[in-house]
């Protein structure tokens, strides 16, 4: 039964290059509520194309997020140099269910509150502050006409200095930990890319675990240690170094595609800058908002895995099948967002997005990047009030990834600076 339909249900190959991230999400959308999808290396999965369906979907006991419930992973199909292994076989508790999950979601909890995040502006301040003095230095050509590329000198530093103070990464290792988290992400990689990243970043993380073991710190991996050294339900090794990495990759990818978006958004939409420049710290909650829905930073993410057949939009999918989450693809759909869906609009009434996903694996830091957000993007356009893209907007190329949806490079002209 589950063959004959799957014969029948449209048929998408992603590109691994991300080139046309929206495009390829609105193909996806005109084939039908859910599509097969084919990914590098010729591996099929399914994706739920409707806003309505996949809400649904996240939220159901019957679908697993265990990747070793994938029947692909278990016949050895999928081997460790698939060039999407490091998204998909990790252990921590993006990857888990029931109470497993909730075990390891605790041990986080407490640091990502809504209070205890805000608890962070002060020292986000800080950090914008100092980036913004530093962004003519970076201008190529000459202070006022020169270009900056705001991806490298502002979007990226901001949530990677503020999640590696909290999970306490020396300084010197954090360009290393973004090269890992760069080939993490390109789906384009080679065999011998994805074994080396997987070395580097276990090396990297048991030395980071190693060192807060001898010189513990008001951090969150020193907390996990010695949480570990009395409560029995406490993370394992496998487990700790697994969340740290979580907490890295989550805690600086998506709020660089966030803040990046967000500014490019702006410069192309000028009429909405206004609007933004002219209202309060609300208007920029929903210029975050709109930015999260229109132009989600997580393009499709892996993935669930039904633990029993089921049927979604008359589509039976098989156990142990997977299905991916296009969460910039739903930001998107008319059914949830209405017949101007595709326009950027940060007056439009506010709807449930997906950006941060949902049910019990919804971003725990989802509160951390919309501060970062919140502060960084007003706190720009505040300081440099004449900024313009150094090219135009279709000529920015993508990160090579159907995972991150963003710019690779966001060059502006920051024009001249209001005094500080």
């Amino acid at each position: 039964m589950a063959e004959s339909v799957t014969k029948q249900v449209p048929e998408i190959r992603l590109d691994p290059l991300g080139a046309d991230h929206h495009g390829e999400a609105a193909r996806m959308r005109s084939l039908g509520p859910v599509v097969r999808v084919i990914l590098p290396g010729d591996v099929p999965v399914w994706a739920v194309t409707e806003h309505a369906l996949l809400a649904q979907l996240v939220t159901d006991s019957r679908v697993s997020k265990d990747w070793r419930n994938w029947s692909l992973i278990q016949d050895g199909t999928i081997t460790d140099e698939w060039p999407l292994v490091g998204m998909i076989k990790v252990t921590n508790m993006v990857t888990s269910d029931g109470d497993v999950h909730l075990r390891l979601r605790r041990q986080l909890t407490r640091a990502f509150t809504r209070g205890r995040v805000e608890q962070l502006r002060p020292r986000l301040n800080e950090i914008v502050s100092a980036l913004l003095d530093a962004l003519p230095g970076h201008a190529v050509g000459g202070v006022v006409d020169g270009v900056v590329d705001l991806r490298p000198h502002y979007a990226y530093p901001v949530p990677m200095q503020m999640i590696c103070e909290l999970v306490g990464v020396p300084v010197d290792w954090r360009p290393r930990l973004r090269e890992s988290v760069d080939s993490l992400v390109r789906t384009n990689a080679t065999a011998e890319e994805v074994v080396a990243t997987q070395r580097d970043r276990h090396e990297l993380l048991n030395r980071l675990v190693e060192l807060r073991r001898e010189e513990p710190g008001p951090d969150l991996t020193s907390a996990l240690i010695e949480l570990g050294e009395s409560d029995p339900e406490a993370l394992s090794q496998e487990e700790l170094i697994d969340t740290i990495w979580m907490l890295v990759t989550a805690g600086h990818e998506t709020t660089l595609g966030l803040i990046a978006n967000g500014v490019r958004a702006l410069l192309t939409h000028p009429d909405q800058l206004s609007l933004a420049l002219d209202g309060d710290a609300e208007t920029w909650s929903r210029v975050v908002e709109e930015t999260l829905r229109w132009d989600s930073p997580i393009g499709n993410f892996p993935a669930r895995y039904p633990l029993e057949d089921i049927t979604i939009a008359g589509v039976d999918i098989p156990r142990g099948d997977a299905i991916l989450a296009p969460y910039s693809g739903v930001g998107r759909d008319p059914a949830q967002h209405g017949p101007s869906a595709d326009r950027f609009d940060i007056t439009r009434p506010q709807t449930k997005h997906l950006a941060f996903g949902g049910g019990p694996h919804i971003c725990l830091g989802a509160h951390l990047a919309r501060l970062e957000a919140r502060v960084a993007l007003p706190a720009l356009f505040a300081r440099y009030p004449h900024l313009t893209l150094a090219t135009d907007a279709a000529e920015l190329p993508p990160v090579p990834s159907f995972f991150s949806n963003s710019a690779a490079t966001l060059p502006v002209h920051l024009g001249t600076p209001n005094p500080t």
